[in-house]
């Protein structure tokens, strides 16, 4: 099995306002993010590719059109909005546009990661 992974930034605010009120996630905070996607390919096509990288760049337009420098809650139009909950909502819609999409990691900080793989 042939993988490739290309890494995406944005930052963005969002609250997890069904925590505790003394929990540090149910204020309003902000972070970095980091989106890996991971594409697998048991053949590489006729440019000895799983996928060229150029053809990402939806996702990149996509990410920065609709998730840089926004408020994740209003977005995503609830509170959890978790790096579990992004993950697979990045997997989601790369798998739609990107068929050979086998995982998406989200990292919030420099040493957490959530990732999202059936």
């Amino acid at each position: 099995m042939f993988r490739i992974t290309k890494e995406f930034h944005f930052s963005a605010s969002h609250q997890l306002s069904h925590l505790p009120d003394d929990h540090q996630c149910a204020r309003l905070h902000g972070h970095n993010y980091i989106v890996v996607v991971e594409l697998s390919a048991a053949e590489l096509d006729e440019n000895g590719f799983v996928r060229d990288y150029h053809e990402l760049q939806p996702l990149k337009r996509y990410i920065d059109d609709e998730f840089d420098h926004r408020h994740l809650n209003d977005v995503l139009g609830h509170d959890r909005v978790t790096s579990e909950y992004l993950a697979k909502h990045f997997y989601d819609w790369c798998k739609a546009h990107l068929p050979e999409t086998s995982a998406v990691r989200v990292s919030e900080t420099p040493k957490t990661w959530a990732e999202y793989r059936p």
